[in-house]
């Protein structure tokens, strides 16, 4: 392989690299640019950001024709954009001119699922929701859930270090993966699916690609941990007073219950009305409340389960925590609560846009938090519609602002926003990733020599500053080093 000068993301490559590339990966392998041959799906992601088409997409079915991919792309220093489900909502799949998108979704195969010792190994482009159902048949759970599970791709999963509605009791997707292959900007295969959870040989280099969002290399293969399955779960739905009460029944349950307590979502009342008017949900309560909380609780029998939590939803009425609450009496009545709390999935319907934030804080500092954000929102922009809700046993917060209620202006809600993020200590992504939109409000949660390190490692591992470029960090693709 011939290696030319290097080329920038704006200068399209000459006929050997389409050559190199078809030589590869087969005629078939890849679409080129114009005429429709890239359909617009791949153009960008869910974060609204502006399509962009890149100069090719290739849908790769191995391993080593992701290597092979890389290798051609370092060589002719064009830019790569790991692609997973295209569900995230910081803008890290979008392609940048000149790119070669990587879509993993042909990658999609659940190799091995060992039931006895609680091991998956899957490809990248695997569905969460495929390695969900895969677990169950095998008396197990995947310990990672969230709204998107249908289409939002394992490998994307990794890259973001998603979380969702089970990171109270089993951790972000991090605490799930036990190994990983990865491909390195210059096709390096690094296999890294060793099956035990203790090895301390030197740095733990799959920690460095977990939430890296596709800029350090490419995620092809992931060895998964799995959970026992729970034998009974308890779900309810407690109304309180305020957000101080719901910190306190949190702390009630969890030391009734332990880690059993499996999710603890809170949802503000603007949240609840919205959810019930554009799903067509009857109310739970006879009277709206300030927070709901939706509680689920594992167990070993179903019976003394509920007892268990009537009983301690039955001390927090007595102690004011709780105004009232409904305790789910079969399956399909957990799904109908559950129901509730799925209005993100409607949010791009009726939302022109949907402005969402993704933050975490200080848990005891989130009822103070969201009030602020109120208030500051109400001062600059009366009538907007914000929702509020999250995972906050985990000190996750989400907040959705309805974009046509505050004229267009995304970027001075999120400067507002961001800013109380900084005064309350906390971070500007919980789970979604920075990618594009978060990258200018990075040093609010991060110090100078911590984003010094993180522009070190990005230089060591991707030295030409080809991979995902731009997203996280700004970097010219081209750059010996990224600044």
């Amino acid at each position: 392989m011939t290696t030319p000068s290097p080329t920038t993301a704006a200068t399209a490559p000459g006929a050997a690299f389409w050559t190199e590339l078809e030589q590869a990966l087969g005629a078939q392998g890849f679409a080129r640019s114009g005429a429709d041959s890239i359909p617009d799906k791949y153009w960008t992601d869910w974060s609204g950001t502006a399509p962009v088409q890149p100069l090719a997409l290739v849908r790769p079915r191995s391993t080593d024709e992701v290597s092979a991919l890389l290798r051609i792309c370092h060589a002719y220093r064009v830019p790569v954009v790991p692609q997973g489900g295209l569900t995230g909502l910081a803008g890290a799949a979008v392609p940048v001119p000149g790119c070669v998108a990587v879509s993993m979704e042909r990658m999609n195969v659940i190799e091995d699922v060992n039931a006895r010792t609680g091991l998956m190994t899957v490809q990248a482009g695997v569905t969460l929701q495929a390695v969900q159902e895969a677990a169950v048949v095998a008396g197990r759970v995947f310990g990672v859930d969230l709204g998107a599970r249908g289409s939002c791709q394992i490998g994307g999963n990794v890259s973001t270090n998603a979380g969702g509605n089970g990171v109270l009791q089993n951790g972000m997707m991090r605490e799930q993966v036990l190994g990983l292959e990865v491909v390195l900007a210059d096709g390096t295969v690094l296999p890294m699916l060793r099956p035990m959870l203790k090895n301390n040989t030197g740095y733990d280099l799959k920690q460095f690609f977990i939430g890296a969002e596709g800029t350090l290399g490419v995620i092809t293969r992931v060895l998964l941990r799995l959970r026992p399955a729970p034998q009974a779960k308890a779900t309810c739905l407690v109304a309180m007073p305020g957000f101080d009460e719901a910190l306190a029944v949190l702390a009630r349950m969890q030391s009734r219950f332990g880690n059993s307590v499996a999710a603890f979502e809170l949802m503000w009342n603007d949240f609840v009305q919205t959810s019930m008017q554009w799903q067509k949900l009857q109310p739970a309560f006879a009277e709206q409340h300030p927070i709901l909380a939706l509680i689920d609780v594992d167990g070993k029998d179903e019976a003394s389960l509920q007892d268990a939590v009537e009983a301690a939803l039955g001390e927090a009425m007595e102690a004011g925590e709780v105004v009232d609450a409904v305790i789910a009496q079969s399956g399909e009545q957990a799904k109908s609560l559950w129901k509730l709390r799925e209005a993100p999935a409607e949010m791009t319907q009726h939302m022109h846009p949907p402005v969402n934030f993704d933050v975490s804080l200080p848990q005891v500092d989130i009822g103070r938090f969201a009030a602020a954000c109120r208030a500051a929102f109400d001062a600059r922009w009366p009538g907007h519609h914000s929702l509020f809700f999250g995972h906050v046993g985990d000190g996750n917060l989400h907040v959705t602002t309805d974009g046509k209620t505050i004229g267009g202006e995304d970027e001075a809600l999120e400067a507002v926003l961001y800013g109380l993020v900084q005064q309350f200590q906390g971070s500007v992504s919980a789970e979604h990733g920075i990618g594009l939109h978060k990258k200018p409000y990075l040093p609010f949660s991060r110090t100078a020599q911590e984003l010094a390190a993180m522009r070190a490692i990005k230089s060591a591992l991707d030295p030409l500053g080809l991979m995902n470029p731009g997203k996280v960090f700004d970097g010219a693709v081209g750059d010996s080093a990224v600044p």
